[in-house]
């Protein structure tokens, strides 16, 4: 019985852990205010200087019709899953070197969270 206690309370931590280590999309719409001078997150809004990233989560990395990227995203092989997302977002030229990304990254991880979160949310 009291090995089931620990299950429980180990079980309840890591809920806890996991929904305070999640990002804030309401948070990361503000953060990615810096992001939408050269891109946009509209379903359907096309691409500016930067493509658009509306469903970008689980998507192919370079993989949106009618936009022009670095050979180097396009030969990355990346697909945009959280973590990969969460490189991208610190420090796009360190996971991708080459690419044409004007961008020096999110320096604090919870802004890289909450904007990862806002992503989530625009598919």
């Amino acid at each position: 019985m009291l090995r089931y206690g620990f299950a429980a309370l180990a079980a309840l931590i890591g809920i806890t852990h996991n929904a305070a280590a999640a990002g804030n999309a309401k948070h990361g719409e503000q953060v990615f205010g810096r992001c939408a001078q050269c891109h946009n997150a509209k379903k359907g809004g096309g691409n500016g200087l930067g493509p658009n990233l509306s469903g970008v989560a689980g998507r192919k990395a370079a993989s949106l019709p009618n936009f022009y990227y670095s050979p180097a995203l396009k030969n990355s092989g990346i697909v945009w899953t959280d973590a990969k997302l969460k490189l991208w977002l610190a420090n796009p030229q360190k996971l991708v070197p080459g690419t044409r990304m004007a961008f020096a990254g999110l320096k604090q991880p919870q802004d890289v969270d909450d904007v990862i979160a806002y992503l989530h949310s625009k598919k």
